[in-house]
């Protein structure tokens, strides 16, 4: 690429309001883009021709094969629009000579999802909406709860999980955490005295080999009776069958998942006219206390703004020789 050119970027995975915002802005920071809302794969590494950088999503994996055709290819730099980097392997793609960076957007979009998916669950509101659905506008049975007599325990206390912390303190709740590196201004314990003491459990830990089924079937027999879960942050942070059986024993209250393992294929694609393969997902969905949607905490203008210009701007930073990630 001469300086005369504009730098080129393929963005793969990109949905129909991602590419309208990366042609607004590619032209603001004058950079060439090639956009198409196929996930990167062996079969369509031509469209990288030319491209040194890459944008990928978050919601397909890219395999090792990918990575070394992409290598191959030319490409150095893949920006994922995410934080999270589990759905690609960094250190093959290091090997085989390509950079990895993530992007940071809003966490003001997955704290605020957080805290929406917690009244609901401490409120019952699973139960109240479909009984509203059918016309049963009585009182149920079970009166809900309030966030200041309960105890909070937030596990991973990077950008989202401190801003699900700044949130809570409005509540009056009791706020416990847990981090190997501290770093909000909160009370940390070890996790399993998190787990024994919370009544209601979040995750925001990035998923890694060690945080990999972080919340198992030891650790969830040692949570308090009737707590409740909420991931918002990856579905593999949670044994799902370990899950299933505390929810149907009674051993948990309930659930609210806006993550799940096995999701690829599922989450965001219309299965109403498919079967679903699951069978997790069907029977947490079958249960009265547990609300699941399907990864969108992120999803808001603000934060897909974010990811994409962020995305350029990581891609502009690789070329000049100052490597994000």
């Amino acid at each position: 690429m001469t300086h005369s050119e504009a730098p080129r970027i393929t963005i793969y995975g990109c949905g129909p309001d991602e590419a309208f915002l990366f042609r607004e802005l590619a032209h603001r920071f004058g950079v060439t883009p090639t956009l198409t809302d196929a996930p990167v794969s062996e079969a369509n590494i031509e469209l990288a021709s030319g491209s040194r950088c890459i944008s990928v999503g978050h919601k397909a994996p890219i395999t090792n094969t990918t990575l070394l055709a992409l290598g191959q290819a030319g490409v150095a730099y893949i920006s994922t629009r995410s934080i999270g980097y589990n759905h690609i392997d960094v250190e093959y793609a290091d090997s085989v000579g390509i950079s990895v960076g993530n992007v940071d957007y809003s966490p003001d979009s997955v704290a605020d999802y957080t805290l929406m998916m917690m009244l609901m669950a401490v409120r019952d509101a699973k139960s109240i909406i479909r009984r509203a659905e059918v016309h049963n506008y009585s009182l149920s049975d079970a009166r809900g709860k309030e966030l200041r007599d309960l105890t909070v325990g937030v596990i991973g206390t990077g950008r989202i999980g401190t801003a699900v912390i700044d949130r809570l303190r409005g509540f009056g709740c009791r706020i416990l955490a847990h981090d190997s590196r501290p770093k909000a201004a909160v009370d940390y314990l070890p996790l399993g005295e998190l787990l024994r003491q919370s009544d209601i459990v979040t995750l925001h830990a990035p998923l890694t080999a060690d945080t990999r089924h972080l919340l198992n079937r030891r650790r969830m027999e040692r949570m308090k009776p009737g707590a409740l879960i909420v991931n918002t942050g990856r579905g593999a942070l949670i044994d799902t069958e370990a899950l299933v059986s505390a929810l149907e024993s009674g051993r948990l209250g309930g659930a609210a998942l806006d993550v799940l393992e096995g999701e690829e294929g599922i989450f965001y694609a219309d299965c109403r006219n498919r079967p679903i393969e699951s069978k997790v997902l069907l029977r947490l969905q079958e249960l009265p206390n547990v609300f699941i949607s399907p990864h969108t905490a992120y999803y808001t203008d603000h934060a897909l703004s974010d990811m994409v210009e962020n995305s350029i701007t990581n891609c502009l930073k690789f070329e000049s020789g100052k490597r994000h990630g």
